[in-house]
């Protein structure tokens, strides 16, 4: 890997490797005392690598662009998330769970 750097020089150049990590997905293995010990890389380069999204959630997540589901506010899913608790406590007042 060439981009290789000492600890120090992590340290003090942290700003421009911030950068470089996001604008172009370098990566930087960090040495310390001559050794290996650290990886910065960007967020979307670590979960485009090491946890990328399952098969079955891209597939939900074209179901819901297709049927214009990706455009909720934020007012609408408080909305939602409301109404849910209101169901949910109306449910709780009529069963009430055993103790």
């Amino acid at each position: 890997m060439k981009n290789v750097v000492s600890a120090l020089t992590a340290r003090t150049q942290l700003g421009q490797i911030i950068k470089r990590t996001s604008k172009n997905n370098e990566r930087f293995v960090v040495e310390h005392r001559g050794e290996p010990s650290v990886i910065i890389m960007s967020v979307k380069d670590y979960i485009n690598t090491i946890a990328p999204t399952p098969d079955w959630l891209k597939d939900i997540g074209s179901e819901a662009k297709r049927k214009g589901l990706n455009k909720v506010s934020m007012r609408q899913i408080d909305a939602e998330i409301a109404a849910a608790r209101r169901e949910r406590r109306q449910r709780i007042k009529v069963n009430p769970p055993a103790k």
